[in-house]
C-alpha cells in the first residue's frame, strides 16, 4: 500500500531530475576541456534550477542559520548528521551558488537518473564492506578536493530517520584532512518529515539547519586531526539541541 501511495510524488521527483539533462553535454564538454571554474558554476545553476523546482513541487520550507559560513571561494568539505533522504536537496539549497558533490554507496549508483547525476556533480560513490575500496573511493575523494570541488559527507553511514543522531565513523575526516581543505560542520533537522516518518513521501515538511563556522585543517598536527571527529560531532549535536 505504501509503495502504491509514493507512486505520483515519486514520479514528480523522478521528472524533476530531468532538469538536469539540459545541461548535462555543456558540463560534460566543459569537464573534458577542464574548464574547472565554469564547470562548477554550470552544475551550481543546474542545481539551483532543480532543488527551486523540487521546493515548489513539494512545498518544503528550509530555515537556514549560518549560510555566510560557507566559504564560496575554495572547495570544503561539508560534515552533516543524516536524518533522512531530504539531506541531499537541503545541503544543496544551503550551499546554493556552489558546487556540492557527495559521498553516496555504491548501489544509488545504478539509480535511474540520480546516478549519473551524483556522478556529474563530482559524487564519490563508496562501496560498503570492502575497506580497500572505501579507501580508493576516499582517494577520489581527495583528488576531487585537490582539483576545487566541494564534498558532502554523512559520517554516520546511515540514515537515523528522526530527530536522534548515531555515531560518526572517524574515517570519513580523512577526506578533509589529506586534501587539507576546511571543514564545515552541519546540522540538519526535520528532513526525515519528507520521507522517513511513514515511509511515504510527503509534502510540507520544515527544515532547520545550521551552517557552523569552517575549520581550518591545513595546519593541523596529528594530534589535532584526531580530536577532530569527536569535535565535529559535539558542534553537530549541540545544534541539535537547539531545535528541541
Amino acid at each position: 500500500m505504501k509503495l502504491i501511495r509514493n507512486i505520483p510524488n515519486g514520479y514528480k521527483l523522478f521528472r524533476s531530475v530531468s532538469i538536469f539533462n539540459n545541461y548535462l553535454n555543456d558540463i560534460n564538454k566543459l569537464r573534458d576541456a577542464g574548464e574547472k571554474e565554469e564547470e562548477r558554476a554550470l552544475i551550481a545553476k543546474a542545481v539551483k534550477q532543480w532543488i527551486d523546482n523540487v521546493f515548489d513541487i513539494f512545498d518544503v520550507t528550509c530555515n537556514i542559520k549560518g549560510q555566510e559560513n560557507i566559504p564560496m571561494d575554495r572547495p570544503c568539505v561539508f560534515i552533516a548528521n543524516h536524518q533522512g533522504y531530504a539531506d541531499i536537496i537541503v545541503m544543496l539549497k544551503a550551499a546554493e551558488g556552489k558546487q556540492i558533490g557527495f559521498v553516496a554507496k555504491d548501489a544509488l549508483q545504478k539509480l535511474p537518473y540520480f546516478g549519473k547525476w551524483i556522478k556529474a556533480l563530482h559524487g564519490v560513490f563508496i562501496q560498503r564492506g570492502d575497506a580497500k575500496a572505501a579507501l580508493r573511493s576516499i582517494q577520489v575523494g581527495v583528488n576531487e578536493l585537490k582539483n576545487g570541488y566541494s564534498m558532502v559527507i554523512f559520517p554516520e553511514g546511515t540514515r537515523s530517520h528522526c530527530h536522534d543522531m548515531g555515531e560518526f565513523k572517524a574515517g570519513s575526516f580523512k577526506l578533509a584532512t589529506k586534501a587539507k581543505v576546511p571543514v564545515v560542520p552541519v546540522t540538519i533537522d526535520g528532513s526525515y518529515h519528507m520521507f522517513e516518518e511513514r515511509e511515504i513521501i510527503s509534502s510540507g515538511a520544515t527544515v532547520n539547519m545550521i551552517i557552523h563556522e569552517p575549520i581550518e585543517t591545513a595546519d593541523m598536527d596529528r594530534h589535532e586531526a584526531a580530536e577532530l571527529p569527536e569535535r565535529v560531532e559535539k558542534t553537530i549535536r549541540d545544534g541539535l539541541k537547539e531545535f528541541e
